[in-house]
């Protein structure tokens, strides 16, 4: 595998996390079940139709196989990079501008970031997971030896809508981690890299609770590590996402854990809570260490259904990593 074969593997299994994991977003694991007896084992319907779930939704009738601001915004950052060989708040701002899903008062991060309209704009609250479900291309863009670019770069990416200690912590274990992913280290390896991004990012941009995503994000990884097996169930009681300390976390555990990024995505959809995020930023961290492991017949919908060509973004980014 070459690292431009990681890099899509690594957009792949976001796209396929985000359409996937949408299906069961916000569903409590009993809710999962009972719109899903059988659970969630791809796409559960035709692709291009209406989720059953979302049917009359004001807000938007969201589609199977449709990818959702997650992947969007992941697209918009990886367009700022192509365009400016680097990684500034005020490009991204720019191309988020251009985004469009879930631009309204529910999604407060966004909302307020669209309404002000500014690409300067610098955020000082908001610790959700936003910025750590869109920062994979700055983990493309720079190796992992590149530590203080990426942790710069990380928070460059998130500010615009999320200024939260938290959230810049969950952007950097991330960007780390794909990074480390892409440049063939070990799944223990990716974890270490992750914690001490996050520890460094709590450091250099401290909260009130500081280390406390790091601290999430080591007992996360060993709580998954010590189940003999991985059920949903089991980790819905434990470590349920829905909050900044265990959705990255939980996300980042199961892509450190498991070896298939097209189970480790079944396996957030039918967990519930914050899933299209989990199974994002899992995919794409499992996409990149193993690329084989993103199935391909999901792209094949999430390309027909959003036209995204990841493909071309995965060559133009490769051609800028460094």
């Amino acid at each position: 595998m070459t690292a431009a074969d990681r890099i899509l593997g690594c957009l792949k299994g976001i796209a396929t996390g985000d359409a996937v994991g949408k299906q069961t977003e916000m569903l409590s694991h009993e809710d999962v079940l009972r719109w899903y007896p059988h659970g969630i084992r791809g796409f559960d319907g035709t692709s291009g139709s209406v989720i059953p779930r979302y049917m009359g939704n004001a807000k938007h009738e969201w589609r199977i196989g449709e990818t959702t601001d997650d992947t969007e915004r992941t697209i918009a950052v990886a367009r700022a990079i192509i365009t400016d060989r680097n990684v500034l708040h005020v490009s991204v701002g720019r191309e988020m501008l251009r985004c469009s899903k879930s631009v309204h008062p529910g999604v407060k991060s966004l909302w307020e970031f669209h309404q002000a309209a500014d690409p300067t704009r610098v955020a000082t609250n908001h610790d959700g997971c936003g910025a750590a479900i869109r920062v994979a291309p700055v983990g493309i863009f720079y190796t992992s030896a590149r530590v203080d670019e990426l942790l710069t770069g990380a928070r460059e990416a998130a500010i615009s809508t999320h200024g939260g200690s938290l959230a810049i912590a969950a952007a950097a274990a991330t960007a780390a981690a794909v990074s480390a992913a892409i440049d063939e280290a070990s799944p223990r390896q990716v974890q270490e890299v992750a914690v001490h991004a996050a520890a460094e990012s709590e450091r250099r941009w401290p909260g009130h609770n500081a280390p406390a995503f790091a601290n999430a994000l080591r007992a996360v990884h060993d709580y998954l590590e010590s189940l003999p097996t991985l059920r949903p169930a089991e980790i819905a009681a434990q470590c349920f996402p829905n909050r900044p300390l265990t959705i990255a976390p939980l996300a980042l555990g199961l892509a450190t854990v498991m070896q298939s990024a097209e189970e480790a995505i079944l396996l957030a959809a039918n967990v519930g809570g914050d899933s299209d995020s989990v199974a994002s930023i899992a995919g794409g961290i499992l996409g990149a260490m193993y690329p084989s492991t993103v199935n391909n017949e999901w792209y094949r919908v999430v390309e027909a259904v959003n036209d995204h060509d990841l493909p071309e973004i995965a060559v133009e980014l490769a051609q800028l990593r460094h």
